[in-house]
């Protein structure tokens, strides 16, 4: 029998439980928030799965996301925790309508791009960060549209997370199978100084 998860962290993927790792105290809940979304809306998508099914339960998504947070049931870890969101959860429906395109098979890589930039966006004004170049040059890096090599800006600390998922980007993610010293140092300056 598996052990199920005590804090809702351990669902994640491990680049996001690290990633999350780097994020302050206040900012945690909103970053979890959003990682947990953007899991399940993976795992929903998923290839192999029937389309007809993939559509309705990313529906179902889209139309949680519309209402408010008052009408959402219990039982889901992923809703109770956008809570943290403060009402601005709506702003995160282009990320169900981007992998409803994904998972149709339409050439939407732009406007997932894009979608996932609004999201990371969003967070910043979720957790009061006001400057964004670097936010949004990071998040379309992150969605393999733009390359940042020796220009990245630093990301404020708030920000750190993604900062910490870019650099992971750039390494393969593979930090726990055998990579070299040099990735993993990438990585954690990327959580320290935000690049």
């Amino acid at each position: 029998m598996s052990k199920l998860p005590s804090e809702p962290a351990e669902t994640l993927d491990i680049s996001r439980r690290i990633a999350l790792a780097y994020a302050p105290a206040k900012a945690r809940p909103a970053w979890l928030a959003l990682f947990m979304l953007e899991q399940k809306l993976a795992e929903t998508a998923r290839p192999g799965r029937e389309p007809l099914m993939i559509q309705l339960r990313l529906s179902w998504w889209r139309d949680r996301l519309k209402e408010s947070g008052a009408a959402w049931p219990v039982s889901e870890p992923a809703l109770a925790s956008l809570m943290a969101w403060n009402g601005q959860h709506g702003r995160l429906v282009g990320l169900v309508d981007s992998w409803e395109a994904r998972a149709l098979g339409e050439d939407q890589e732009d406007e997932f791009a894009q979608a996932l930039t609004n999201a990371y966006l969003a967070l910043a004004e979720v957790l009061a960060v006001r400057d964004t170049g670097a936010i949004e040059a990071h998040a379309r890096h992150l969605a393999g549209r733009e390359t940042l090599g020796g220009r990245r800006g630093a990301l404020p600390r708030a920000m750190r997370p993604l900062a910490v998922l870019s650099a992971m980007r750039d390494s393969g993610g593979n930090l726990g199978k055998g990579r070299r010293l040099v990735e993993f140092l990438r990585v954690v300056r990327a959580g320290t100084l935000g690049f």
